[in-house]
């Protein structure tokens, strides 16, 4: 069975999906009564579903990393620092690339190139 929904805590809800909308272009589904923010995907794949943290939750906390594919790391990490969001080094692994950061609420995200690559 696919993964089609993830779940990810947040201390602050809409500072997380005003993140998730801007740089990797997730719209937000909200549903009255419903404390969570589901975020969907127009070109596919998995929906975020964003979940207030309970009190005494790390940020952090959960260990899990979001990746994101992308074919041009480096380009895409040069267009989300404009954009305010900052990427670590550029990694190169078996014929991809990778970058890491985190999101508002501290969970781990990444961008690969890994889908892309020539086997």
């Amino acid at each position: 069975m696919p993964i089609n929904r993830i779940i990810l805590y947040a201390q602050d809800v809409e500072e997380t999906v005003r993140f998730y909308e801007k740089h990797f272009g997730f719209e937000a589904f909200r549903e009255a009564g419903d404390r969570i923010v589901e975020l969907l995907n127009r070109d596919g794949g998995a929906n975020l579903m964003i979940h207030p943290a309970a009190k005494g939750q790390r940020r952090g906390q959960s260990a899990v990393k979001l990746v994101f594919d992308v074919s041009d790391v480096e380009a895409f990490c040069e267009r989300s620092a404009a954009e305010g969001l900052v990427f670590g080094a550029i990694h190169q692994a078996d014929g991809y690339q990778f970058a890491n950061a985190r999101d508002p609420s501290d969970n781990a995200i990444s961008i690969s190139s890994r889908a892309f690559r020539k086997m």
